[in-house]
């Protein structure tokens, strides 16, 4: 509580400090902070001093961070009155930065995180973090073109279908890793080794460079033209003692991928195809994903569609055939968060609209499961409901989010979802409904 109320006590500072910078912000706030647009001007406030030093004619120094507070109920979380009780939490995560960059050649750039929960019993790893840096990296600019970069950093590769920074749950994702980038014109190439931070519950404690998984990857983006633009990549994942529903062993897997997104004929199009191979143990590796997405803005909102198929394990194959979504946003399909991206296929409209101040998003998502000889995955890739029926379709879910945003620094939002279970989880023992409510609130300076 006392945090709460210290952080309160900043926010109405800074909008204080900041009110006349309101219609013309110098500072743009960018999901990974390490990009915010930041510039030097006249310093009328106290923030706008604090907010950026100018160390030299080249050289800056700037801070930031975030506050976000959020309250999340559920309603037969486990789709089983008997067993569930309704229960609500709430979630406090507290982020600030600093960024030094030097002659336009070298950056040093740290942010450190601290996520809390209270009111939850059974924590999961993305739930808490006590004290921890999220991101620690350093990186070197040898001309405008060509950088390297050594440290922790979170990371979104493309659309973030498959590597994410996970900002739905408490805690992000973040790699231990080291980087080398190309940028020239249209062009953007990025290769990488990485190895993801295990989260832990206190104080600096999070274990780091644990050679138990890791991830390579050749990340090549071009702009061909203004419409049309294509992301190629090889992805390499290493993971041992991986539990699939044929199975635990080690997953060792290659994913290559295309991405082909853009605008065509007045509509905005992004869409995926990735092939997997490699080994599980003693066996092959065989799994694909086709991810098509179309929308269409009109001057009463955007109308869009999503569907995906993504395989499921087949015991008539010789190889295993479950797709491995590496790692994707925590909230897949919504912050409800209970299918992740193997062994499905969904139908995904969706629509989106603004109302005076506010925004409104409305959508509706049916899965089925591609293989009914494979289980039911949650978003870590988890499996959730083990294969112990023949029936396919999983659940109809509904969600509803609306947002605002105050002024520059601060949004707030109330996302609800509803999933009525279908025969798959129904003949599992898990046939009522799911009720789930989210209102976050954050504050970025």
């Amino acid at each position: 509580m006392e945090r709460v109320v210290f952080v309160l006590a900043i926010m109405l500072s800074i909008i204080q400090f900041s009110e006349a910078q309101e219609s013309a912000p110098k500072f743009q706030f960018r999901l990974l902070r390490q990009n915010d647009a930041v510039t030097i001007g006249e310093k009328t406030s106290l923030y706008d001093k604090f907010k950026l030093i100018e160390i030299s004619p080249n050289s800056t120094l700037s801070f930031g961070g975030s506050y976000r507070f959020q309250t999340e109920a559920f309603i037969n979380e486990q789709f089983n009155k008997n067993v569930d009780e309704t229960d609500y939490w709430f979630l406090n995560r507290l982020m600030f930065h600093s960024h030094l960059k030097i002659a336009e050649s070298f950056e040093i750039f740290a942010e450190l995180n601290s996520s809390l929960i209270t009111s939850k019993d059974n924590l999961v790893p993305v739930d808490k973090d006590e004290l921890s840096f999220n991101q620690l990296f350093v990186r070197y600019h040898f001309n405008k073109q060509l950088n390297v970069l050594i440290g922790r950093q979170n990371m979104r590769l493309g659309s973030g279908r498959l590597v994410d920074i996970r900002e739905g749950p408490n805690v992000r994702l973040s790699f231990d890793m080291a980087q080398i980038e190309y940028k020239h014109k249209n062009t953007n190439l990025r290769l990488f080794h990485a190895i993801p931070v295990q989260q832990q519950e206190g104080v600096f404690d999070n274990d780091f460079l644990e050679r138990n998984e890791s991830l390579s990857a050749v990340y090549w983006t071009q702009n061909w033209t203004s419409d049309t633009n294509t992301d190629f990549y090889l992805l390499y994942k290493t993971e041992e003692n991986k539990t699939w529903n044929s199975g635990t062993a080690d997953d060792n897997r290659a994913s290559l991928g295309l991405r082909h997104f853009g605008k065509w004929k007045g509509l905005n199009y992004n869409n995926e195809f990735v092939y997997q191979f490699g080994s599980f143990g003693s066996n092959n590796i065989s799994a694909w994903t086709a991810s098509f997405n179309v929308e269409r803005e009109w001057s009463f909102g955007t109308i869009g569609f999503k569907t995906e198929a993504i395989s499921g394990d087949n015991t008539n194959s010789d190889a295993l055939n479950t797709f491995d979504g590496l790692y994707p946003r925590g909230a897949y399909f919504g912050r409800v968060a209970r299918f992740g991206p193997s062994n499905l296929f969904d139908i995904h409209p969706y629509f989106d609209t603004s109302i005076g101040d506010f925004n409104l998003e409305l959508d509706y998502v049916a899965f089925w499961r591609f293989s009914n000889e494979d289980g039911v995955y949650n978003p870590p890739l988890i499996l959730d409901y083990a294969s112990i029926n023949d029936r396919g379709f999983i659940a109809h879910q509904i969600g509803t989010i609306i947002s605002h945003e105050l002024n520059n620094h601060i949004a707030i939002e109330l996302e609800s979802n509803i999933i009525f279970p279908g025969a798959f989880l129904k003949e599992s023992g898990l046939g009522d409904t799911l009720y789930h409510f989210v209102i976050t609130t954050e504050f970025k300076f």
